[in-house]
Formats: structure tokens, C-alpha cells, sequence
């Protein structure tokens, strides 16, 4: 098994993460998104969307999108779990996912800041854009849980809710959001990063690193 990714992609994360939970160990392929490696023609070829991660299977087949790849993982290897056996909890998890995946962190990627920069905005408020689509993000996450009990955005075991959630907030702080406005989000990630499979997938953890 093989993992493209680059260590500062919260996809990535998310992905390294759901590894480190099943246990298993791929081969880490970074591409430098910096400096366009994901946009080589090699790269291109197994993921015409030159984005990152892209995980390639023991038997050869090309995963994209790191949902679904996190899906694939959790059916393909079921413990631990990621997702509640119940549907409308399926459902509660999902939802709040794909309000990071699909609404927050798609705004503030580096493709988009790329585009303002291409625009014509000062970099100030490119990173303000950033921070903007993170708090608004996190403002509605923090709603969709307050009534969780926890410790963990959905229970008591993290689901893919708190994949979502603890790079997502990691990329908030790199833009100067002040998360403190996130209290239960913030009981969500303390919890998370008592986890070795959350801890061992940060950035600062990954052999390129910068």
C-alpha cells in the first residue's frame, strides 16, 4: 500500500490518521505542493486532479478524495470503527465531516489563496480569507456538537468527525484564528491527541516535514 501525500495537507492527515488507527503502515510518497509536485505528469496520471492524498492499494487500484478513501479503510479493515452502526449517527458523523471537507477546507486550500494571490490580493487578505472560511467553518461545527457529550466530537472512541476535526483546527491556528471560541471542539481534540494514532499522524511527525 502507498500513500501520496505532503505532511502539511490536512487530507493528508486525515488519511494518515485513519492508517495509524487500522494499524497499518503504507509506504509515504510525498509530493512538495509548494513547490507543484502534484502537478507532474507522473502524478497526474494516477490522480488527474493533482491533489493529494492518493493511496494506491496492495492490489494496484487508485484511490482519491480522502473521505472516501477513509471509507474504503473503515470497511476494508472495520476495527476500529469509524463510523456508528447506527444510521442516523452515521448520518450526525458524516454531516459534520463533510461541513470541514466539502464547506471549510476546500475555501482556504492552497489552490484557492493561490487564485486570490493570481487576483491581485495583498497577502493580508488572502490570509484573512483563510481565517475567514475557518471561523465560519468551526463556528457551525461547534454548534452541530454542543450537545455531544464526548469526550470526542461523537462518543467515547473518535470517528471520522474527529479526523476531520483535528487538522482542520490545526490549520485554523496556522491562520490566526483564535480557536478558544471553540470550546467543545477544543474538548474533541484534547481527547484526540491523547490518541498515539493522532498523535504520530501530525505534521511535525512526517519524514518531510520542513
Amino acid at each position: 500500500m502507498k500513500l501520496h501525500g505532503y505532511f502539511r495537507s490536512s487530507a493528508s492527515y486525515r488519511v494518515r490518521i485513519a492508517l495509524n488507527l487500522k494499524g497499518l503502515t503504507p509506504e509515504h510518497l510525498p509530493h512538495h505542493l509548494r513547490k507543484g509536485e502534484q502537478c507532474a505528469p507522473a502524478y497526474l496520471a494516477i490522480n488527474p486532479q493533482g491533489l493529494v492524498p492518493t493511496l494506491e492499494s496492495d492490489a494496484g487500484a487508485i484511490l482519491t478524495q480522502s473521505l472516501a478513501i477513509i471509507e474504503w479503510l473503515d470497511e476494508t479493515n472495520p476495527n476500529p470503527p469509524l463510523l456508528p452502526k447506527d444510521p442516523l449517527r452515521r448520518a450526525k458523523v458524516r454531516a459534520f465531516a463533510q461541513a470541514i471537507a466539502c464547506d471549510t477546507h476546500p475555501v482556504q486550500n492552497l489552490k484557492v489563496l493561490a487564485r486570490l494571490r493570481q487576483l491581485g490580493l495583498p497577502e493580508e487578505q488572502v490570509t484573512e480569507w483563510a481565517a475567514w472560511a475557518n471561523r465560519e467553518g468551526l463556528s457551525a461545527c461547534e454548534t452541530l456538537i454542543a450537545d455531544e457529550a464526548g469526550p470526542f466530537c461523537f462518543g467515547d472512541a473518535p470517528t471520522l468527525a474527529d479526523l476531520c476535526l483535528v487538522p482542520q483546527l490545526a490549520n485554523a491556528r496556522r491562520f490566526g484564528v483564535d480557536v478558544s471560541a471553540y470550546p467543545r471542539l477544543l474538548k474533541a481534540e484534547a481527547a484526540a491527541k491523547q490518541v498515539k494514532a493522532f498523535a504520530d499522524a501530525a505534521p511535525d511527525k512526517q519524514p518531510d516535514a520542513e
